[in-house]
């Protein structure tokens, strides 16, 4: 690639140049100390000094109700661990990309029963300060069908515990009475007029973690300044209250209802809204396996495909049921594609069904493989999903708005790390597209403020498999996400395609998009800090990395910091969100790429993305360019063999 720079880009490399850090203006703009809480730390700052821990011990054991983690505690106390201690005890869990999330066990960092009372008493105290009218409105619970044995842990225990500490309080609580997906959570916020929302769910994490998700009265996920203002209540409210662990409250208290029949018998009549082909879809003769990955999806997925006209989709029999242990995968995610979809491709051979659709343990992602001609199978990326998707909502909202001037209306939203397939349909086809920052709780609230101002949102997803088709609640949703993508198969079969041949035809009409999403395992923060660090004062103070290896980098955007080389100011468009590392470089041959902590695991991801214009058919040349580009940036950038990283199996 050799190129002569123009006038332009020498200005912007020469910006790169200049200082990284964020100018004074923008620390000011973000209040309470520039922290945004938008990642959770996994192990907070812990202070050395043996009174700080003491401290923290006598409050847990003096707290603490659960035999099984008092215990637990004791027992390294009794073992003299104290850095394991000071670990489990001298931090605490922050809202993070998805709410409080964890492993289960012990200690004020985690997950458990003491933990999960502390955090609604916190929420109960700021939700009483923002809601007048809390005692009439209430709130809505919900939970996966997580467990832990050892601490004495399930998700259906933390709900029960988060509607005591409500219910202590004579605030009303819809409690629901069995699992749930997810979704159902924001979507019962919105329908029964509701303060807030909780999810005790840890979505596709590993076997070990929970969480706790928070909705706030739009029914999209708690953002800021919320986040912060709800730790501070916790932290004001740390001595659990009296009714607090009668967790047997909510099968008493008069004020416990549960929403369940209503919730899902609206959600599925809601859900027919999405519908466009009904007397289609009963005749067709595709056939679907769904996985629901031992957790909460089966009933629900079962139930949307009789609502579309389907004929029910074949379960796969070992994972229809929930088992916190997932013990027929490796890990509980979908995502990392076909070595978790063994047990699935397997009966869809056996029964002749060519698409097999997987939700994850809690029903709000989705993940889609289709046997090919020479019998492999594909399994979809969240990207290329979202292309599909992007298309096909458009398409079936075209067919009933023949009239051009009503596309003008109309927005698709995509996270930042997600291809740019949206923009490119927005751009051919005249609607719409908007970027936010990763996590659907910014998607969420910023359709929210669309629908206010009189918008239509067709659409909206993140690489990571989520997807919103339509707006039915402000959350990614794995159930109405898995029946659309059916009734698409169901109708390009009638025009003789299968879903990657229609792939491909999206691509032909809107350029090729190639994108490559995957992550190293880090679980030292300091690391993780260290590398991100680096990339700041990459050959010298302040100044980021102008190439890497042999790939000139145009532009580069750091949200953590609020910088950007190519905004006129250098500030960034995207919010600053102060504690989550995220830099996006932009390369002089056009590939765009992000390296991020993650907000729920600990992981680095890396996302890197071409985009072709349409007509350019030569996939080849750009595949191999961006692979290239990916093996420097991870070399030159992310170190892993000198930073310990622990690369994806």
């Amino acid at each position: 690639h050799t190129h002569t720079h123009t006038r332009d880009e020498e200005a912007a490399l020469s910006t790169l140049r200049r200082r990284s850090s964020s100018p004074p203006q923008i620390r000011a703009e973000m209040g309470d100390g520039g922290q945004d809480i938008n990642a959770n730390p996994l192990k907070g700052d812990v202070h050395d000094g043996d009174q700080e821990l003491e401290r923290a011990l006598d409050r847990w054991l003096l707290w603490d109700q659960n035999p099984k983690t008092k215990a637990e505690i004791e027992k390294l106390r009794h073992d003299g661990k104290k850095k394991e201690l000071r670990d489990r005890l001298c931090c605490r869990m922050t809202f993070g990309t998805a709410g409080l999330r964890s492993s289960m066990g012990a200690g004020f960092s985690c997950i458990n029963d003491l933990t999960i009372i502390q955090s609604t008493q916190g929420l109960l105290k700021y939700l009483e300060r923002c809601f007048s009218d809390l005692e009439q409105r209430g709130v809505v619970i919900g939970y996966d069908t997580r467990g832990q044995e050892k601490s004495r842990c399930s998700s259906m225990r933390l709900a029960q515990l988060t509607a005591a500490v409500f219910l202590g309080k004579e605030i009303p609580v819809y409690l629901f009475s069995t699992y749930v997906p997810t979704p159902f959570v924001p979507y019962a916020v919105r329908q029964l007029h509701v303060a807030a929302g909780v999810m005790i769910t840890a979505s596709h994490n590993p076997k070990e973690d929970n969480g706790y998700k928070v909705y706030w009265e739009n029914g999209a996920q708690l953002g800021a300044p919320h986040d912060k203002r709800i730790l501070q209540c916790i932290e004001e409210n740390l001595e659990p209250w009296q009714e607090s662990w009668n967790g047997n409250l909510s099968d008493v208290s008069p004020l416990r209802q549960d929403p369940l029949n209503e919730i899902s018998a609206l959600y599925m009549e809601d859900l027919k809204k999405l519908c466009f082909h009904r007397e289609l879809n009963s005749k067709t003769s595709v056939k679907f396996v769904h996985t629901s990955f031992h957790g909460v999806g089966h009933d629900y997925v079962q139930a949307a495909f009789k609502a579309f006209g389907f004929a029910p989709p074949i379960p796969v029999p070992e994972q229809k049921d929930p088992d916190p242990e997932f013990s027929t995968v490796k890990c509980p995610n979908p995502e990392e594609g076909e070595c978790v979809l063994v047990l699935a491709i397997k009966l869809a051979e056996k029964e002749g069904a060519r698409v097999v659709l997987a939700t994850d343990p809690d029903a709000d992602r989705l993940a889609v493989a289709e046997e090919q001609e020479d019998g492999r199978w594909k399994v979809f990326s969240g990207n290329e999903l979202g292309a599909l998707l992007g298309w096909w909502m458009f398409s079936c909202w075209r067919s009933e708005h023949p009239d051009p001037s009503d596309v003008k209306n109309v927005y698709m939203l995509a996270t930042t790390v997600s291809s740019k397939v949206l923009q490119a349909l927005a751009v051919h086809e005249g609607f719409h597209f908007e970027e936010t920052l990763p996590g659907f709780k910014w998607i969420g609230n910023r359709i929210d403020e669309l629908l206010q101002s009189g918008k239509e949102v067709l659409f909206a997803f993140e690489e990571s498999i989520g997807f919103m088709c339509g707006t039915l609640m402000f959350d990614k949703d794995g159930v109405s996400a898995a029946v659309v993508v059916a009734e698409m198969a169901a109708y390009l079969e009638t025009i003789n395609l299968t879903i990657v041949q229609q792939l491909n035809n999206i691509y032909r009409t809107y350029g090729h998009h190639i994108s490559r999403t995957s992550y190293f395992k880090c679980y030292d923060p300091a690391t993780i800090k260290k590398i991100f660090d680096r990339l700041r004062n990459y050959e010298t103070e302040s100044q980021y990395p102008c190439l890497c290896g042999p790939f000139k980098i145009l532009h580069i955007r750091d949200v953590t910091t609020g910088f950007d080389s190519s905004q006129p100011n250098n500030k960034s468009v995207l919010p600053v969100s102060r504690s989550s590392q995220m830099i996006t470089f932009t390369f002089l041959n056009g590939c765009v790429s992000t390296l991020r902590a993650s907000g729920t695991e600990p992981k680095i991801k890396y996302y890197a993305e071409f985009c072709a214009p349409p007509g350019q058919s030569d996939t080849a040349h750009l595949e191999e360019e961006l692979n290239r580009l990916i093996d420097a940036l991870v070399k030159h950038f992310l170190e892993p063999e000198k930073n310990g990283l622990i690369a994806r199996v």
